[in-house]
């Protein structure tokens, strides 16, 4: 921390260009998001501009996390519990995405089956 004038006054330059950083990234994401000539993908928001914005996103929140949280000066225990929660994180967002591709459909399967088959459906009579 800091204990004199100086070291003072540094810390506080830091956090103001810190947070002009955060704002101007701010503005570039939502430039991003709105801005035709800045479209990455298809015409309009799409996965393309969602991911450059999640990703402007994470640098964000990896400055806010290292300089005002002050997780850049922690020992390596911290380091090691931030990287397992980030690989927890990472596959709870797979399983999730993986959940999409299970090919039972609830409610259209014949009871008993067990196995999704799009000529054997329940009809409505």
């Amino acid at each position: 921390m800091a204990d004199t004038p100086e070291a003072i006054q540094k810390a506080k330059k830091l956090y103001l260009l810190i947070g002009m950083a955060l704002f101007v990234f701010t503005v570039v994401t939502v430039a991003v998001a709105t801005v035709p000539w800045l479209d990455f993908g298809d015409h309009g928001f799409d996965s393309k501009d969602a991911v450059i914005g999640l990703l402007i996103a994470s640098f964000k929140a990896t400055l806010v996390a290292s300089i005002f949280m002050h997780l850049n000066h922690e020992r390596k225990t911290i380091y090691l519990v931030l990287l397992m929660s980030a690989v927890m994180g990472l596959v709870l967002v797979f399983l999730t995405g993986w959940a999409f591709t299970d090919p039972i459909r609830y409610g259209d399967t014949v009871e008993g089956d067990g196995f999704y088959n799009p000529e054997k459906t329940i009809s409505s009579e």
